[in-house]
């Protein structure tokens, strides 16, 4: 390839079809790495026509659409079993998490147990030095000698809310080549290269429920672990009355209504409550004690703390008293003002300036200083 740099270390771009990891797998080529392309099975044991319509980085079109920009790139491209690390981590902990009346990020824990830790370490054992990504995030080693995720050029396309929890080990085996660039950049590239995926659009579902009805995938998927014997982790008995109908209740415990079971709902939610109360209202808690939504007015969504633990760190080693932070507390959230104070060794509170709306028990919580990731955790409370 024209104006090619020599550099004989391999690196394994995990391609999920897309036009960003195409287009890093072509960077990286471009700067003269040995690229191996390798698309992760993931997706389970479904029949043949559900993983041809399942898009994203789950089915047989992901596939079939890495390997042509493999050929075009001419590049070794293989696909790696990785079913259980996705059912285990992911899936198991999707499910088990909204049993608890907690709402997950099941992309976060796939891009830290599965992406990273699991691709990793085979990707280490035949020879590669280096994984990459297709994500809009830049990796920096810092004075303080720490690896960290930068913030990506363009705000609108910014995944580094999603890559929080990598480790310093995983961070100084990670490229990621998107991250220089704004997406309207990649896809002209992708288009002067004549790359198939060239104009493939973005996948915006959870990839293992493409319908986004998250009851019914976890109700199915209860009723074939129960067929065959299989517990998943860290559900109790009374976890699986996040399945059945229950009260809503007000903020003074008053009855109002029958919800459908809690894994229908989500801290700040407005639609599909079917509640008549004449002026608009949210969900406020979850209570999978009582099996109780608790129903309130917009102003009653908002809070100016929350407390964290799962905690990580990248710029800075561990939290030593209070520090001036910006926190996102979602991925569409665009950042706060805080202070973050240690409260227990895995524990955090943090205060906000203002108020946020709809903090989330499950969801992260990640912590920023200008572009630099300090660090983040899973919101308790």
């Amino acid at each position: 390839m024209k104006g090619m740099v020599i550099n004989m270390e391999k690196v394994v771009v995990g391609m999920s079809g897309g036009v960003d990891s195409s287009v890093a797998a072509y960077l990286l080529k471009k700067q003269g790495y040995d690229v191996i392309g390798v698309t992760m099975q993931i997706w389970q044991d479904e029949d043949i026509c559900s993983m041809e319509e399942n898009g994203g980085c789950c089915g047989l079109s992901a596939v079939e659409d890495a390997r042509r920009v493999s050929s075009a790139l001419d590049i070794p491209y293989y696909v790696m079993n990785f079913k259980r690390d996705f059912r285990e981590n992911v899936i198991d902990y999707f499910v088990s998490e909204y049993l608890q009346a907690r709402t997950p990020n099941p992309c976060i824990a796939c891009n830290r147990y599965v992406k990273w830790e699991a691709l990793l370490k085979r990707s280490l054992d035949i020879g590669a030095s280096f994984i990459a990504t297709g994500h809009y995030a830049r990796i920096t080693k810092l004075p303080n000698g720490r690896y960290t995720i930068q913030k990506s050029v363009t705000a609108a396309k910014d995944q580094t809310y999603a890559l929080y929890n990598l480790t310093q080990y995983q961070l100084s085996h990670t490229l990621m080549p998107v991250g220089a660039f704004a997406k309207d950049e990649i896809r002209a590239m992708a288009n002067d290269l004549k790359l198939p995926v060239a104009n493939k659009p973005d996948s915006q579902e959870i990839c293992f429920v493409p319908d986004n009805d998250y009851a019914g995938f976890i109700q199915k998927y209860l009723q074939e672990k129960s067929q065959n014997n299989i517990e998943i982790p860290n559900t109790g008995k009374d976890s699986f009355n996040g399945l059945c109908p229950g009260n809503y209740v007000n903020t003074a415990g008053e009855v109002i209504g029958r919800h459908q079971g809690l894994v229908h709902y989500t801290v700040g939610q407005r639609k599909g409550l079917n509640l008549a109360m004449g002026q608009p209202v949210f969900v406020l808690e979850l209570r999978p004690e009582t099996n109780e939504v608790v129903i309130g007015n917009a102003n009653e969504v908002f809070t100016d703390h929350l407390h964290a633990n799962h905690l990580n760190f990248m710029a800075i080693e561990d939290l030593d008293g209070e520090i001036e932070a910006e926190a996102k507390i979602r991925y569409s959230h665009k950042g706060a003002k805080c202070i973050i104070k240690r409260m227990a060794e895995d524990e955090v509170l943090c205060t906000f300036e203002e108020p946020q709306r709809a903090i989330t028990p499950g969801q992260a919580v990640v912590f920023y200083q200008g572009d630099y990731v300090l660090g983040g955790g899973t919101i308790i409370r």
